[in-house]
């Protein structure tokens, strides 16, 4: 094959993944999972089109997320990580993905303008689907990040976490389970907080924490916490609301409190980690003005906003970078 070959080949990669966004926008794997069904019966069921339907079907089962025999369309094992019906689906990942679709297809327009002219927004949203799929995207990321995160930081002189755009809880339940003398605050929008009550349920741990409501943008932060976290947050700000964020954190930890921010944290050439490069583009599409930052930008913001001995503590490819910064 020629290179040129090649190269058309991993540009029509776009094929395959708007096949797949399709049939989790339509939730085809959860109905595929209830019930084995040909594509006349999933048709007339979900009321689409019979042909459509079978063509899409097809192409599935070309990417191996679902199986064929006669006229029926049953799950495979890879498949059935899309269905909502799976333990672990990550069904909310490919959703929120199909809306990352719509805003990095105005990435040309973008590109000309400085900013997204038909933003849709995530952050914030008064969407429901698409709030309840970022949200259970954070959620399918951290599963096994969040406790590898726990696992690197010591966090035993603290006892009271303050998570600051917690979403569903993911970090708090991780930092919790590894530090037993901690309590924490999940603070972020109601509608958020009520996934996060969702999610942790019954938990052992659910006597431990509290939430509190508000927009960091606008509203004040919770007192009386020792360690904040803030997973995930930076990247979607200027850097002057890093540091207005930031001067909130710093006026509310107690004495002595750290700061812990995981994110992509860039080199120098803005080009390692390798993800962090094209997450900044999702940002460029997604966000009126939000970026990934290098280590010495996200030390002069916390700088700015009055935390001291700020310090890289990891890097990584998964936006598993941290860095950590005291209030003195």
């Amino acid at each position: 094959m020629s290179f040129g070959n090649k190269l058309i080949d991993n540009v029509a990669v776009f094929m395959r993944a708007r096949i797949v966004l399709t049939a989790a926008d339509l939730d085809l794997f959860t109905e595929l999972d209830r019930k084995p069904r040909s594509a006349e019966e999933l048709a007339t069921d979900l009321d689409l089109d019979e042909r459509s339907t079978n063509r899409v079907l097809d192409c599935l089962v070309v990417n191996t997320l679902l199986a064929k025999a006669g006229d029926r369309y049953y799950l495979t094992k890879s498949g059935t990580q899309l269905s909502n019906l799976h333990p672990e689906s990550i069904l909310p990942m490919i959703r929120h993905m199909s809306t990352m679709w719509d805003n990095w297809s105005q990435l040309t327009k973008t590109l000309r303008t400085g900013k997204n002219p038909d933003l849709k927004p995530v952050i914030g949203t008064k969407d429901e689907g698409v709030m309840r799929a970022f949200i259970g995207a954070m959620d399918v990321v951290g599963r096994d990040l969040s406790h590898e995160i726990a696992e690197m930081l010591d966090l035993t002189p603290y006892s009271m976490l303050l998570d600051i755009g917690g979403g569903p809880g993911t970090y708090t339940l991780a930092f919790l389970e590894r530090n037993p003398q901690m309590q924490a605050v999940i603070f972020d929008f109601p509608e958020v907080l009520a996934l996060a009550r969702e999610r942790i349920g019954d938990s052992p741990l659910a006597g431990r924490i509290c939430y509190a409501q508000g927009d960091f943008y606008k509203d004040e932060l919770p007192s009386g916490c020792d360690c904040a976290l803030l997973s995930a947050i930076i990247h979607q700000n200027s850097p002057q609301e890093n540091i207005t964020l930031f001067r909130k954190i710093h006026a509310v930890l107690s004495p002595g409190g750290c700061l812990i921010i995981r994110d992509h944290i860039m080199d120098e050439s803005r080009t390692s980690p390798p993800s962090g490069a094209f997450f900044a583009i999702t940002m460029l599409v997604a966000t009126p003005a939000g970026d990934t930052y290098t280590f010495p930008e996200v030390k002069d913001m916390l700088q700015q906003a009055g935390f001291s001995y700020v310090q890289l503590l990891e890097t990584g490819e998964r936006m598993d970078c941290l860095v950590q910064a005291r209030k003195t």
